[in-house]
């Protein structure tokens, strides 16, 4: 169509026959959803009103219930009222493709639906139906799409299917009631695992034959499994798919396999051969190499990569880690033997699949005086878990209004759509150590916020997105106690009483709602002499390497570094002030 006219035939122009589509098959199979095409089809044959609109989060297969509807009548497995029915998929690019004046787009949409109703046979079907209702108006006018729809609709003389998310619906056609009203609104929901697997059973053989590989039972349901565990932001069966679609890329390139690099699996081959990997053609039994097998290693390493973890993270056997974890933390954390057997037990239940599914991995306390090696115990544990460490000053957040820095601002105000940082950080980065450092000093808001994330592992933001925290190691440190630990007894009297008391410290700091929502609470103990030799050793190691990197060698002897022990040593701030003297000296 020259200049913006309208076609001679709109819906070769404009529309997409989805049966002429199955018929060349080009539709994948649709695997269960019976109930929902069943009802599709009810509403369509109805006498008026006869417009179904599917609703549905991203990726639940709205499009694809309307793909399988029209293979199904291709196939000729539908009742005889639509046996004959034609679907057309509008196709809105070309709809306002060359459109220069006011009305041109109207006109052209108007032809399509003229042809539809002479069609008795023909279903007109809107993907992304959102994106017709408010098109071609102007600011302030009131002709947009959904009032060239509106008549037709009524009368049932246009039969239309639509598709949208939620959230769409609720704008678009929630706030419209003349125009929801022609519509019956059938939810699609999201599949169970169980189904997922079935669905991508129905559909490994496709994928084998375009990337030239063989999926094992278990692939399939690991596919499932940690793509619902791990891509929480999107929906099955959209992410068990992609997880088994990008697994099988990754095997035909030769990536998959952490021993296969890139270069060697195209190096090793000749350009026919190398293009005849990328070919779409499926070679002949004869010279077609083996498929490659899959299995669930490979689809742990494409989960890692999709979602920002590690592979050992995602894999069910990271025992030896786990193992070596107390042993690993006590390497570097002096003088605190129980906090770092507390924590290495309560992390190794579980990571061993012990600990509630709906709840983070941990919820800590970490309490006792300044300068012991509280923060320190948490950085060093996100390093021998190969997890990024996110930490949180709550120094910071003393106002009440400071809520809103952590989880977003309200609606109307300055900010309200940039989301918070809390929020926003463990989005970014959903398998975490979290650390709030010095909790007791945020304001009381801010627990309550917090008594959701321990309990439920979600933190809704103020744009109503939900953050997952159930891969999130959450560490809160506190000097609540840490006077009743260092007002230590003269002699050798037991250090129950003093443990006593900062318990107590604690009970009066935390509210019981906060301390009950905790798996433990950690004391650590102030550091004696002994201890601080071994600080001072470490302190003088990180300097060796730092001035190591710039050509200068440091040497010391141990009257020196017992000096700097002896200097550095105060039982009020602990190991802080050792930083100080090396420093000064």
């Amino acid at each position: 169509a020259d200049g913006g006219d309208v076609a001679d035939d709109p819906l070769a122009a404009y529309a997409v026959d989805l049966r002429a589509k199955a018929r060349a098959g080009k539709i994948e199979n649709l695997i269960g959803r019976d109930a929902e095409v069943l009802r599709v089809i009810q509403v369509l044959c109805r006498r008026r009103k006869n417009n179904p609109v599917l609703v549905g989060e991203p990726g639940v297969g709205k499009t694809a219930v309307v793909e399988g509807l029209a293979l199904r009548v291709n196939e000729g497995k539908v009742p005889a009222a639509i046996k004959d029915a034609h679907i057309y998929a509008l196709d809105m690019g070309a709809v306002l493709a060359g459109t220069k004046f006011r009305g041109q787009f109207e006109e052209r949409l108007k032809a399509v639906i003229s042809a539809i109703e002479a069609d008795p046979d023909a279903i007109l079907f809107i993907d992304e139906i959102h994106t017709v209702v408010g098109a071609g108006a102007t600011s302030g006018g009131s002709m947009d799409a959904s009032n060239l729809l509106k008549p037709s609709l009524s009368s049932g003389a246009l039969r239309c299917i639509g598709s949208t998310t939620y959230k769409e619906f609720k704008t678009a056609f929630e706030r419209d009631a003349a125009l929801a009203r022609r519509f019956q609104k059938i939810e699609i929901t999201e599949p169970s695992r169980e189904e997922t697997l079935l669905i991508l059973q129905g559909l490994s053989e496709v994928y084998e034959r375009h990337h030239n590989v063989k999926y094992t039972p278990e692939a399939l349901q690991a596919a499932v499994e940690l793509a619902h565990k791990y891509l929480r932001d999107r929906h099955l069966p959209d992410s068990a798919i992609d997880v088994m679609d990008e697994t099988g890329a990754a095997a035909r390139i030769g990536v998959a396999m952490p021993e296969i690099s890139l270069n060697d699996a195209l190096g090793s081959r000749g350009p026919d051969e190398r293009a005849a990997e990328f070919s779409d053609d499926t070679p002949t039994a004869a010279d077609a190499p083996p498929p490659i097998p899959i299995g669930v290693r490979e689809i742990e390493a494409v989960i890692a990569r999709m979602a920002r973890i590690p592979p050992k993270s995602v894999s069910t056997d990271d025992r030896t880690v786990l193992a070596r974890l107390e042993e690993g933390l006590q390497e570097v954390i002096y003088g605190q033997p129980h906090a770092v057997k507390t924590i290495a037990h309560a992390i190794t239940r579980a990571r061993a699949g012990l600990a509630r599914a709906d709840k983070p991995i941990g919820s800590f306390l970490f309490a006792g005086p300044t300068g012991v090696g509280k923060t320190e115990l948490a950085k060093q544990l996100a390093r021998l878990l190969a997890l990024p460490f996110l930490r949180f000053d709550m120094s910071e957040y003393m106002e009440k209004h400071s809520v809103s820095r952590l989880i977003g601002a309200p609606p109307g105000y300055v900010g309200f759509d940039q989301g918070g940082l809390l929020t926003d950080a463990v989005s970014k980065q959903p398998h975490a150590v979290l650390v709030l450092d010095e909790i007791e000093k945020a304001h009381p808001d801010i627990f309550s916020v917090l008594l959701q994330v321990m309990d439920n592992a979600t933190l809704t933001d103020t744009t109503g997105r939900k953050t997952d925290f159930r891969n999130i190691i959450l560490i809160m440190t506190s000097n609540a106690g840490a006077q009743e630990i260092n007002a230590r007894k003269v002699g050798f009297a037991d250090e129950g009483p003093q443990a006593s008391d900062a318990n107590k410290a604690i009970e009066r700091t935390f509210s019981p709602e906060f301390r009950n929502r905790l798996d433990k609470t950690v004391m650590f103990q102030g550091l004696d002499q002994s201890v601080i030799q071994k600080v001072a050793s470490k302190m003088l190691a990180e300097l060796e390497l730092q001035l190591a990197d710039r050509n200068v060698r440091l040497t010391y002897t141990e009257a020196a570094r017992d000096w700097i022990a002896e200097r550095g040593f105060d039982r009020l701030f602990g190991a802080r002030p050792m930083a100080r003297v090396i420093d000064e000296h």
